[in-house]
C-alpha cells in the first residue's frame, strides 16, 4: 500500500521502515529472500549473524536494517547492492491467510574505506581490504603472535583465529559460524561479523567506557602465499548517562585495539545523525557534539526533536521515558590503517522519570465557578473518566450532567484537561465557615489513559474556594411603652446560625417560659420582650426612667462561636418597678397613692437611713444592696427571697389630750427581691456592674399595712470571699483580677461569715471556677465539693 514502506541506504546500511499505522491489529513478520535458496524466515539467531536488526523506531514503527555485506545481499562488484525483503502480514497471529508484499532494496557504495567496522545493537562487523599488507613493521602488534600457527593452516582454506582471555582458538569458518560468527569476503574484501559478549570476546575499560572486543587474525594459505588479515573488532557497550534533562552518550576517540601506533591517529571527521538522518545543523536541534583526546561525547536534552518522549506507568507513579535513535560516525588515520570509519548506531531510552501531575486551580470566585486544569501531559495520554465527591462519571454522563470538560494545549508539547464545576452543583460540597462565609470543595478523581498500552491511571484532587456569599442577619429593633421588640431575617436560621439567650438555645419553649411573645413571616422572626422580662437589662435606672436593652446571641449551630450580638435598647418611662441586679444591687420607683398623700422625702426602709435617693410627690427613688438597709432573706424551695419594707414616719401632733392625733395615713409597702439559689451563692465572691450585667432576680413590691400583717424580720447575712496568693493566707487578689492557674494547682479560698450572733453558722457547700459570670456555662471547674 502507498506508505506502507520507506527505506534509504545510509552508511553502507539498508534501512526499511514500516507504517505501525497500516499495521494496527495486524501481525507481520519478515522473510530474506535468498538468491538460491528462496525466502528464508527472520529470526534473532539469523539477524545476529547475518547482520540484520530488526526493531522499532522511538515512534513505534517497525525498523529493518541490513549491512550491505549481509548473507542474501546481492553485490557487483563492492559498488552495488540488493537485498529484496518479503513482508508478510496476516489478521492471525498463526499468520495463515498472510499477504505478502514483496519489497525490493538497492544500495550504491564505493567510497569504502580500508578498514571500515560497525557498531550494531545485536552484532559487530569489520571489513578490510584484501590489499592491506598482511606484516606490519611494528613487531609489538598483538596478532602477530598468530604467526608461529601459519604452519598448521589449512591449504586454500580460510581459518580463524581468536585470541581471548581464556587462550587462543583456531577454528575453520564453518565451525565459527556454528559458534554465531560470520566470515565471508567479497572480491576485494574479508569481513567478520561477530555477536556481542561470545565466548571469544573480552570486555576492556577504554576512557570509562565498557568495549566488547572480539580479537581475531584471519589466515589463508596457497602454494606461494599466506594471508594474515587482522579482523580485531570493538565496540562500546555503554558509555550512557542521564542527568535530569540531558542523556550523554560518551564514544572514546581512540581505541588501543584498533589504534596500535597512537602517536600516528589523526580524527578526520566526526558525524551524529538521528535515525538515518545526518544532523548538519547541531544547534538548531539543541544538540551538542563535543570531541577532545580522549572522548567523542554527544549530550541531548531530554524530549529533544528527533527522539520521542512516551507516558508510561511505574508503581502506580506517572512518569515519562525518552527514547531517541543515534548513530555516531567517526573516520579516522593512522599508519596500520590509512583510513578507518567507525560506525556506532545506538538506541537509547532513559529511565523511567516521575513526574507527578500538576492541579491548578484557575477558579473564578465572581463567577461561582471552579475551573481548574489537570497536567502537563504528553500527546498519547487521555481522559477516560472522572468522578465528582466520589460519583463516578463517564466523559459523555459528565458533560450530560452539566459539566464542561476538554482539553488545552500546553508549553512544550504537553497538554491538559480543564474541567469547569459550579459551585452550586449538588456534587460540590458546601461548609459555612467565618462569620459570612462558605468553603466549597471540589473533590476530583481523575482516570486517564496512558500510552499505547493504555494503562490506567488515578489521579485525585481537591479544591477549594472561600467566599463571602452569606449575608448575616441585621435585627431591627424598636419599642412601645412596655415592650422591646426584634425583628431578625429568618434566612440562614437554623442552618447556618441559632438565636441564644445567654447559654440558652432561644427556642419557643424558651420564649414562653421568659415571658416572650414570638411571631414569623415569610421573612423575619419578630420577638417581643416585656419591659420586666428576664434577660433584659437595664443600663441606666434612675427616678422613673429606664434604659434598656435586650441582646441575643447569634451563634453557629456547629460550633457555637457568637458571631454577632442582636441588640435593641430603648428608654422608658416608668412611675413604679423593682430591678433586682445579680451582685444583689436593687432598685425601686416607689408609688404612694394615699389619701391624703404623704410626704415622700420622708420615706424609708427598714433601716431609717436609707432614705429615697429621688422623690416627688408621689414617688421614690431607692436603691440598696440587700446586705444593707435591713434586709432580711429567707429560703423557700431552690429560691432565696430578699424582703425590705418601704413606710412612712408618721408626724404626730401634740394634742389637747390622750389619744394622739395623726394627719398621715399608717402606709407600707413591701419589697421582694427572688434570687435562685445556685446562682446567688456566688453574690459574695463576684463584683459585677449592674448596668452591664444581666438581672438574675426578680423582683414584686406588695403594698400593706403594718397592723394588719405580722411580719418576721431576719437580718442578711454578710458573706465575704477571697483568693488567697498562698497558702499563708497573708496575700489575697484584688477583686475582678484574672487568676491565672495551671491543672492541678490548688486554688487557696477563703470564704468568711462576718455575723457576731452566736445561733449563725457557715456551711460551705460546693465551690466551682467557670470561664464567665453566668454560672450555667460550661467547662467549669470544681474547687470544693460537698464542703
Amino acid at each position: 500500500p502507498p506508505g506502507f514502506v520507506e527505506s534509504s541506504c545510509r552508511s553502507r546500511i539498508f534501512w526499511m521502515k514500516l507504517n505501525k499505522l497500516l499495521l494496527q491489529g495486524k501481525f507481520f513478520q519478515l522473510e530474506i529472500k535468498d538468491p538460491y535458496a528462496g525466502p528464508v524466515l527472520l529470526d534473532d539467531k539469523l539477524a545476529s549473524r547475518c547482520g540484520y536488526v530488526l526493531s522499532e523506531d522511538v515512534w513505534g514503527n517497525p525498523v529493518f536494517r541490513a549491512s550491505v555485506l549481509g548473507c542474501h545481499v546481492t553485490n557487483e562488484a563492492d559498488e552495488l547492492f540488493s537485498l529484496t525483503v518479503n513482508i508478510k502480514v496476516s489478521s492471525f497471529s498463526s499468520m495463515r491467510a498472510a499477504v505478502t508484499y514483496t519489497y525490493p532494496m538497492y544500495c550504491s557504495y564505493s567510497s569504502w574505506a580500508s578498514r571500515e567496522i560497525v557498531c550494531e545493537e545485536n552484532y559487530m562487523e569489520v571489513s578490510v581490504k584484501t590489499d592491506v599488507p598482511a606484516v606490519s613493521n611494528d613487531y609489538t602488534v598483538a596478532w602477530m603472535s598468530a604467526l608461529p600457527e601459519t604452519q598448521n593452516v589449512a591449504y586454500q582454506l580460510w581459518q580463524l583465529m581468536f585470541v581471548s582471555p581464556s587462550g587462543r582458538k583456531r577454528i575453520t569458518v564453518s565451525d565459527a559460524a556454528k559458534l554465531g560468527y560470520s566470515f565471508n569476503n567479497t572480491l576485494s574484501r574479508v569481513y567478520l561479523r561477530a555477536p556481542y559478549h561470545s565466548n571469544e570476546s573480552d570486555v576492556s575499560v577504554v576512557s570509562g567506557v565498557n568495549m566488547n572486543m572480539v580479537t581475531s587474525t584471519s589466515m589463508y594459505r596457497q602454494r606461494w602465499l599466506l594471508l594474515l588479515i587482522d579482523t580485531t573488532v570493538s565496540c562500546p557497550v555503554d558509555g550512557v548517562s542521564f542527568t535530569d534533562t540531558m542523556l550523554i552518550w560518551t564514544v572514546p576517540s581512540i581505541i588501543p585495539t584498533l589504534v596500535v601506533q597512537e602517536s600516528t591517529f589523526l580524527s578526520k571527521n566526526i558525524l551524529m545523525g538521528v535515525d538515518d538522518r545526518v544532523i548538519v545543523n547541531l544547534q538548531e536541534k539543541n544538540y551538542l557534539l563535543e570531541y577532545n583526546e580522549t572522548h567523542i561525547r554527544i549530550t541531548v536534552p531530554i524530549g529533544a526533536e528527533g527522539g520521542k518522549l512516551k507516558s508510561s506507568i511505574s508503581g502506580g507513579v506517572y512518569g515519562v521515558i525518552y527514547s531517541i535513535d543515534l548513530f555516531l560516525e567517526h573516520t579516522w588515520t593512522d599508519a596500520d590503517w590509512q583510513t578507518t570509519k567507525y560506525t556506532v548506531i545506538k538506541s537509547i531510552t532513559t529511565p523511567f522519570m516521575p513526574q507527578i501531575p500538576t492541579v491548578i486551580n484557575n477558579t473564578l470566585p465572581e463567577e461561582r465557578l471552579f475551573n481548574v486544569a489537570f497536567g502537563h501531559f504528553l500527546p498519547d495520554v487521555f481522559l477516560v473518566a472522572i468522578a465528582i465527591g466520589n460519583v463516578p462519571f463517564t466523559l459523555r454522563e459528565a458533560q450530560h450532567h452539566g459539566f464542561k470538560i476538554y482539553e488545552t494545549p500546553f508549553s512544550n508539547r504537553t497538554k491538559g484537561f480543564i474541567l469547569e464545576v459550579s459551585f452550586d452543583d449538588p456534587y460540590v460540597l458546601k461548609e459555612y465557615v467565618n462569620r459570612n462565609e462558605t468553603k466549597y470543595t471540589l473533590l476530583i478523581n481523575y482516570t486517564i489513559s496512558v500510552g499505547p498500552e493504555m494503562t490506567l491511571y488515578y489521579h485525585s484532587a481537591e479544591v477549594e474556594c472561600v467566599i463571602a456569599d452569606i449575608e448575616l442577619p441585621e435585627a431591627v429593633g424598636y419599642c412601645d411603652d412596655a415592650n422591646l421588640y426584634l425583628a431578625i431575617p429568618t434566612f440562614g436560621l437554623h442552618q447556618y446560625w441559632n438565636l441564644y439567650l445567654r447559654n440558652k438555645l432561644l427556642n419557643r419553649h424558651v420564649a414562653l417560659t421568659n415571658g416572650y411573645l414570638a411571631a414569623t413571616n415569610s421573612t423575619h422572626l419578630i420577638l417581643q420582650i416585656p419591659l420586666f422580662a428576664v434577660g433584659v437589662i437595664y443600663e441606666e435606672v434612675a427616678f422613673q426612667k429606664i434604659k434598656a436593652r435586650f441582646d441575643i446571641a447569634l451563634r453557629k449551630v456547629r460550633t457555637m462561636e457568637t458571631l454577632q450580638m442582636l441588640s435593641v435598647s430603648c428608654r422608658f418611662n416608668s412611675s413604679a418597678f423593682i430591678i433586682c441586679h445579680p451582685d444583689g444591687t436593687v432598685m425601686i420607683s416607689a408609688q404612694m397613692k394615699t389619701i391624703p398623700a404623704i410626704d415622700m422625702s420622708k420615706t424609708k426602709l427598714r433601716d431609717s437611713s436609707c432614705k429615697p435617693r429621688e422623690y416627688n410627690d408621689r414617688h421614690a427613688f431607692f436603691k440598696f444592696h440587700v446586705t444593707t438597709c435591713g434586709t432580711s432573706v429567707r429560703f423557700e424551695g431552690d429560691h432565696i427571697i430578699y424582703e425590705n419594707e418601704i413606710s412612712y414616719e408618721k408626724e404626730t401632733l401634740p394634742g389637747q389630750s390622750t389619744p394622739t392625733i395623726t394627719r398621715d395615713p399608717d402606709y407600707r409597702l413591701t419589697v421582694l427581691c427572688y434570687y435562685q439559689a445556685r446562682e446567688t451563692l456566688v453574690l459574695g465572691a463576684f463584683a459585677s456592674d449592674p448596668s452591664t450585667s444581666p438581672p438574675f432576680g426578680s423582683g414584686t413590691m406588695v403594698p400593706r399595712s403594718n397592723i394588719a400583717v405580722y411580719r418576721r424580720i431576719r437580718q442578711a447575712l454578710n458573706v465575704v470571699s477571697r483568693v488567697s496568693k498562698n497558702e499563708s493566707f497573708l496575700e489575697f487578689y484584688e477583686p475582678n483580677m484574672a487568676i491565672l492557674k495551671r491543672p492541678m494547682e490548688p486554688v487557696f479560698l477563703e470564704v468568711e461569715l462576718k455575723d457576731e450572733r452566736p445561733d449563725t453558722e457557715l456551711y460551705l457547700e460546693n465551690c466551682w471556677v467557670t470561664r464567665s459570670l453566668d454560672l450555667n456555662s460550661t467547662p467549669r471547674w470544681n474547687i470544693t465539693v460537698d464542703g
